[in-house]
């Protein structure tokens, strides 16, 4: 007798976890075909049913179509992304065009589309509650903006180049995740002088998992970075960075260029067949920026004074580069370095003496205890079969009821794609049942004994939990708006929101203690720590606008037959200082081509950090980073309420009024006269 499905059986395990020590690889694709029909045959019988459209039998039964693929598959992408293999990798290419064949199939059904038509145009008769107003309305536009108007030709070429994009954005994926673990650099002894301690023994724990001897460098952000910033080989780091930011660009099996340029023109077209002038003004329609216009002025107004920094920062750098006896021009590979060498004198900090009072685990139980302090939260670690051993978890509570599981997979490993993000196996909502998230935090550091974090690690623990905090909290009936269901460039404000809690002092004091010893940081080393929070924000904001900018003009003009001159173009316009890099080339800008998620909006974190300095502002004026006002009222109108309303209405409704850019700048360590109306 052939064993049941595990992804298909009822989940009876604590908190209705997924069974991962029963679940092979074999067991996806016959899962999301048997989820794949349940949803068609739930869609079918919406659509079908005679009798009159009304909010219950048309948009609760929506929301309630597709609950076993949701299942199904927020499994398997959260394996595809944190613990990928070729097997995975070989079925995540099979399913892009079929899940897409199925979103286009439910967006282009006529039957369906009327009955959401019509509830829609008596919709000030049906007694509806202020979220499931905003539901119907998001259904509709999203009705709307998927081709549901369209016909004959039109509509089936649409569907055509959606399911393009999806088999487009897999593959820009896997052939990233392929540049990144292939490439190495073995390194001997002489090779590591000068670097610290803990950079030397990630290496070899990164030769370790490849099976080599010695010391190794990958492409892992957690070992490239420091590798620029302390190395004093100048030709290992050229090495090293142009190894970094050719992933994608190599001219072998795993190309993205012209990949990027048919991402491009399909999008392109796609925004044409909806009737829109650009890809851009259609993906921003439904943002908080609104129009492409809105988004260039934010990200001008800071280029001016960021660049103006770079430069006054770039002539200091070729100063020491100079008493070095290096006479040619300073160049990306150099930048760090010297800027690592001059921070360490200017603040007297080195990142080998920091990193001790940064401990992996006492971060974590950091932003634990500045959301139990925040928002009353409780973490029991859970001893449960999770997908990989480097993974771990907690049950989350408040007065004892139970909120939410979360998981942290927080170390670089092979078949783990770069970077760092929050994402769910399962929305809250409670429709249908009181259903509680299952929440996934997943980083790339370094793995040590005991692993230690640098201060831009720690920035993105926090951040991330920060993302985690939206889903966690979130009380909401309906999952299209649970948890970070809003606006693109509203999702940031919490992840970054939350990142000032790391540097207030207290939680320092409490958290940052050295590993060995367990004695706090000291007083000096922390003030010089925080002081020094605004080191190289020039090269930091350049190389992000720039990357922001090429985003937008690639998505708002006609689609560019040769993205990587066009990308040198907009770098040249803009006066792109020749020591710094974009963030993200076009041929590794994952946020921007393994989907459409930050397509056009690469600029939300700016957008955010706008309003995650002024939220933060508005503790500070309460006299308390942890005052229970202002806390309450960030999870009344933010946290908790997903994306239940328009953005500005939410944070208008916590904050007072939208802010302006000046925080912004004040908190980058940017000098400027501009005055800007952020919400306007």
């Amino acid at each position: 007798m052939t064993p049941a499905n595990p992804l298909l059986t009822t989940w009876d395990g604590p908190f209705g976890l997924p069974p991962f020590a029963a679940i092979r690889d074999e067991d996806f694709a016959p899962a999301f075909d048997a989820a794949l029909g349940q949803a068609r045959a739930a869609v079918a019988t919406i659509a079908d049913n005679p009798e009159a459209p009304t909010f219950e039998n048309t948009i609760e039964a929506l929301e309630l179509s597709e609950t076993m693929l949701d299942r199904v598959a927020g499994v398997f992408f959260n394996l595809a992304g944190a613990d990928a293999n070729p097997a995975r990798q070989a079925l995540q290419r099979d399913l892009a065009p079929k899940l897409s064949a199925h979103a286009s199939e439910v967006v282009t059904n006529r039957a369906l589309f009327a009955r959401i038509e019509a509830l829609w145009q008596v919709r000030d008769s049906l007694d509806l509650t202020a979220e499931q107003a905003r539901v119907l309305m998001l259904y509709r536009r999203d009705f709307v903006r998927a081709g549901a108007a369209l016909d004959g030709a039109a509509r089936d070429r649409l569907t055509a180049v959606k399911a393009r994009l999806a088999v487009l954005g897999t593959t820009f994926t896997q052939n990233l995740l392929a540049d990144e673990g292939e490439w190495f650099l073995d390194l001997g002894p002489d090779d590591l002088v000068g670097l610290p301690e803990f950079l030397v023994a990630a290496m070899a724990a990164a030769a370790a998992e490849l099976g080599r001897p010695g010391h190794v460098l990958t492409l892992s952000r957690s070992l490239v970075v420091p590798f620029l910033q302390f190395s004093p080989r100048r030709d290992l780091r050229r090495q090293a960075f142009e190894a970094w930011v050719a992933r994608g660009a190599n001219g072998n099996a795993h190309d993205n260029r012209a990949i990027t340029a048919e991402i491009l023109a399909l999008r392109a077209e796609r925004a044409q067949l909806l009737g829109y002038d650009s890809f851009a003004a259609y993906k921003l329609e439904t943002e908080m920026a609104g129009t492409p216009d809105r988004v260039r002025d934010l990200l001008m107004r800071v280029w001016a004074p960021a660049r103006a920094q770079a430069a006054a920062d770039a002539a200091r750098l070729t100063e020491m580069q100079r008493a070095d006896g290096i006479n040619t021009d300073l160049e990306p590979w150099d930048w760090r370095y010297y800027s690592e060498a001059r921070r360490r004198v200017v603040h007297d900090l080195d990142e080998e003496a920091i990193k001790p009072y940064l401990a992996l685990d006492a971060m974590i139980g950091a932003a634990f205890d500045c959301a139990h302090r925040l928002f009353g939260l409780e973490f029991r670690p859970l001893d449960v079969p999770l997908y990989h051993p480097d993974a771990r978890a907690w049950e989350v509570t408040r007065t004892g009821q139970h909120m939410a599981v979360f998981i942290g997979d927080y170390f670089a490993r092979a078949g783990k794609r770069s970077g760092a993000w929050c994402s769910t196996m399962r929305d809250q909502r409670k429709l249908g049942g009181d259903v509680r998230p299952i929440v996934v935090n997943v980083c790339n550091f370094a793995k040590g004994d005991p692993a230690l974090l640098s201060w831009d690690d720690a920035h993105t623990l926090f951040h991330e939990f920060g993302h985690a905090l939206h889903q966690i909290l979130s009380d909401v009936t309906y999952a299209r708006v649970s948890g970070t269901s809003v606006a693109r460039d509203f999702v940031e404000l919490p992840s970054q929101l939350y990142e000032h809690w790391l540097e207030v002092p207290e939680v320092l004091e409490k958290h940052a203690r050295h590993v060995e010893t367990g004695a706090p940081m000291p007083a000096d080393l922390r003030a010089r720590l925080l002081a020094a929070s605004t080191w190289d924000q020039g090269f930091s904001t350049v190389e992000y606008i720039a990357s922001a900018l090429v985003d937008l003009e690639f998505h708002q003009g006609p689609p560019p037959a040769d993205p990587m001159a066009r990308q040198a173009g907009i770098l040249a316009d803009l006066g792109m200082p020749h020591a710094i890099a974009m963030r993200h080339a076009t041929p590794h800008f994952a946020h921007v081509f393994s989907g459409d998620g930050y397509s056009s909006g690469y600029y939300s974190y700016m957008w955010s950090e706008v309003m995650d300095a002024d939220a933060f502002a508005a503790f500070e004026e309460a006299g308390d980073a942890f005052d229970p006002v202002t806390a309450a009222r960030l999870e009344r109108f933010i946290l908790s309420a997903g994306g239940s309303q328009e953005a500005e209405a939410a944070y208008t409704a916590f904050r007072g009024a939208m802010p302006g850019v000046e925080a912004l700048l004040r908190g980058r360590g940017l000098q400027t006269t501009e005055q800007a109306d952020f919400g306007q």
